[in-house]
C-alpha cells in the first residue's frame, strides 16, 4: 500500500544553547520540519512506502526540504515545486520540560497556495494522510476539503491544533469541523493529542476520553487516536469500545515531532496487520525515541522494534 502525506513542509527555527547568545545575534538551528513532513519521514523510515504532497517553496529552506525528503526515501513524485513563494517557518520556543511551542510566518508562503490542479487523482489502494495546518489556513484549506470529498483514497486526519495560528477555540472548531464529517463520511481515522481536544473544548470540562468519544459519535468515525504524552495513547470509534495502551519513558530532549511520529508508527502497524493494541504501541514507541532527540528525528523500524522488545 502507498501512503501519500499531504500537507506543509517548513522550517522550525529552534534556539541552539551551546554557545551564549548576545543581544546582537543568537544562534538557531534551522531544522526541516512540519507535521505532515515529519510524519512522511518517520513513515519511509519505518518501511512504509510514502509519497509527499505539498508545496515547497523556490528559496534555500525550500531546497533543504525537498532533499531532506529525498534522502530519507520519501517519494517526490506529486510534490508541488513553486519558485516564487518561500518557505514559511516557525520558531520555536522549548521551555524547562522540553515541551515546545511555536509561532508561524506563514503569510503568502508556499504551503498554503493549493490550486485543484496542484492535487492528483488518487485510487481506491491508496491511503491519504493529512491535517495539521493546512486544514485552517487558506486560500489552500478549501482546496484540500474538496479533494479529500472526492478522492477515493482511504483516509486519515492529524489535528495537530496550533492555538497562534487562529487564538478562537470555537473558529478553530468550525474549520475542523467539514474535514471531521468528510472523514466520518469515509470511515477515516482521527489522530489527537488530549491537549488538542481540551483546547479546542475548554469549558465543557470533560475528560479527554469523553471529548474523543463525542467527536466519534457526532462525526460517525471509525476510529479517534489520542496521545496522551508520556501516559500513552488510547482509542476510541463511534463503534468500538476504549482500548489504550501505557506510555514508554524516556529522557526527553524536546517534544518536537513526537505526535508526527506517533502517527507513522501507528499507521505502519494499523495498514500492515490491523491490530490496534500493536499499532499505539508502535506508535507510543517511536514518539518515545523521537522525544530523546532533539527536533524530529524520527526512529527506524529496528530502533521501535527493539525498544518495545525491552518495554
Amino acid at each position: 500500500m502507498r501512503v501519500v502525506v499531504c500537507g506543509e513542509a517548513l522550517i522550525d527555527l529552534i534556539p541552539d544553547n551551546s554557545v551564549p547568545g548576545t543581544t546582537q545575534s543568537s544562534l538557531w538551528q534551522a531544522h526541516s520540519a512540519g507535521g505532515p513532513l515529519n510524519t512522511a519521514i518517520a513513515l519511509a523510515r519505518l518501511g512504509m512506502p510514502a509519497q509527499f504532497l505539498g508545496r515547497l517553496g523556490g528559496d534555500g529552506f525550500g531546497a533543504q526540504l525537498r532533499s531532506h525528503l529525498a534522502v530519507n526515501d520519501v517519494g517526490l513524485d506529486l510534490t508541488v515545486q513553486t519558485e516564487a513563494e518561500p518557505t514559511s517557518l516557525a520558531i520555536v520556543s522549548v521551555d524547562s520540560t522540553g515541551q515546545a511551542t511555536y509561532t508561524f510566518h506563514l503569510r503568502n508562503t508556499a504551503n498554503f497556495n493549493w490550486r485543484p490542479e496542484d492535487l492528483p487523482e488518487l485510487t481506491a489502494d491508496d491511503w491519504l494522510h493529512t491535517g495539521s495546518l493546512v486544514a485552517v489556513v487558506e486560500p489552500g484549506r478549501s482546496a484540500l476539503l474538496d479533494y479529500l470529498a472526492r478522492t477515493p483514497a482511504r483516509l486519515s486526519f492529524d489535528l495537530n491544533v496550533r492555538p497562534t495560528v487562529e487564538p478562537d477555540p470555537g473558529r478553530y472548531a468550525e474549520l475542523l469541523d467539514p474535514f471531521l464529517t468528510v472523514l466520518g463520511e469515509r470511515g477515516g481515522i482521527v489522530r489527537a493529542s488530549d491537549e488538542d481536544l481540551r483546547w479546542l473544548d475548554p469549558c465543557s470540562g470533560a475528560s479527554a476520553q469523553e471529548l474523543a468519544a463525542g467527536m466519534a459519535r457526532d462525526h460517525g468515525l471509525d476510529m479517534v487516536v489520542v496521545t496522551v504524552g508520556g501516559q500513552g495513547a488510547f482509542a476510541v470509534g463511534a463503534d468500538r469500545e476504549l482500548a489504550s495502551v501505557p506510555g514508554i519513558p524516556t529522557a526527553v530532549a524536546d517534544t518536537v515531532g513526537a505526535g508526527d511520529t506517533f502517527t507513522a508508527g501507528f499507521l505502519k502497524v494499523w495498514l500492515d496487520e490491523q491490530d490496534l493494541t500493536e499499532a499505539m504501541r508502535s506508535g507510543c514507541a517511536a514518539a518515545s525515541i523521537t522525544c530523546s532527540r532533539i527536533g524530529a528525528d524520527p526512529p527506524d523500524a529496528d530502533e521501535v522494534a527493539a525498544l518495545l522488545a525491552r518495554s
